[in-house]
C-alpha cells in the first residue's frame, strides 16, 4: 500500500482494499460501542443508591430494596385529627404566654415564652394551610359551638392541655408564683404534644404524609428541647 499505483487494475484493487478497511471499521466501532455500553450498564446496577425508609422518632431507619418505588400516601383520619387537635393545642399555649408581659417582669420567662409564641404560631399557620390544602376544616369544633365536636359530642381536652382550674389560678397569679405554674403547667403542655405525637406513629397508616411527618418531628425534637430547658429553670429558683 506504500507503492504509486498506476494501472486502473491496482486502482481497482487499491479501492477494493480501502472499502473493506472502511466497512471493518464501522463494524469495531460499533462493536466496542456495545461492550461501553454494556459495561455502563453494569456499573449503573451495581451504583444503584440503596432506598432509606425513615423511623418515627426514636426509631430506626429501614433499607429497602433498590426496586422500591415510592407512591403518595392516601389521606388518613389520624393524621387530619392530629393537626386539628395540635391546633387547638398550640392555641392554649399561645394564650398561657399572652399572660407573661403584665405578670411577670423574670426575664428568663419572658425569653422562653417568646421563643414558644414565635414557633408555635408559626407553626399553626403550617396546620392551617396544610389542611385547607386538603379540603379538610381547620377545626375539630361545630361552627359556632367551639366546645363540641363534628358529631355533636362534648370535646376532650388534648393530652396536656391545662384544665379551666389550671388557667384561672395562671390569670390570677403574678411574679414568682406566676413563674411556677407557668414553666410547670408549660411543661405539661409540652408533654401532651409528645403523646399526641408518639399516638399518631403509632397508628397504622398514619404520619406518612412526607410534610406531616417532618413536621410532627421537628415538634417532638423542639418540644423535648424546650421542656429541658424550663425543668433548668424550674431547678434554678428551689
Amino acid at each position: 500500500m506504500h507503492k504509486l499505483i498506476s494501472t486502473d487494475g491496482e486502482r481497482r484493487v487499491s479501492f477494493g482494499l480501502k472499502a473493506a478497511v472502511l466497512i471493518i471499521l464501522p463494524a469495531v466501532t460499533a462493536s466496542t460501542g456495545l461492550l461501553a455500553s454494556a459495561a455502563y450498564a453494569g456499573q449503573a446496577q451495581s451504583a444503584a443508591p440503596n432506598v432509606v425508609e425513615p423511623g418515627a422518632p426514636g426509631a430506626p431507619t429501614k433499607t429497602l430494596p433498590p426496586s422500591t418505588t415510592g407512591s403518595a400516601p392516601q389521606l388518613s383520619r389520624a393524621d387530619v385529627e392530629f393537626m386539628q387537635g395540635m391546633i387547638m393545642h398550640h392555641s392554649q399555649a399561645v394564650e398561657m404566654i399572652a399572660l407573661i408581659p403584665s405578670h411577670t417582669e423574670n426575664k428568663a420567662v419572658r425569653s422562653i415564652g417568646e421563643r414558644i409564641s414565635v414557633s408555635q404560631s408559626d407553626e399553626m399557620k403550617f396546620m392551617r394551610r396544610w389542611l385547607e390544602a386538603r379540603g379538610q376544616p381547620t377545626s375539630m369544633a361545630m361552627p359556632g359551638m367551639p366546645d363540641m365536636d363534628m358529631s355533636g359530642k362534648a370535646m376532650p381536652l388534648m393530652p396536656g392541655m391545662l384544665t379551666p382550674q389550671q388557667m384561672d389560678a395562671l390569670r390570677h397569679a403574678t411574679g414568682a408564683e406566676f413563674d411556677r405554674l407557668f414553666l410547670t403547667g408549660m411543661i405539661q403542655h409540652h408533654g401532651g404534644a409528645l403523646v399526641m405525637v408518639k399516638d399518631l406513629f403509632d397508628t397504622p397508616g398514619a404520619g406518612q404524609d412526607a410534610e406531616l411527618f417532618d413536621f410532627a418531628t421537628e415538634v417532638d425534637n423542639g418540644q423535648r428541647a424546650e421542656i429541658r430547658i424550663m425543668q433548668n429553670m424550674l431547678k434554678e429558683k428551689e
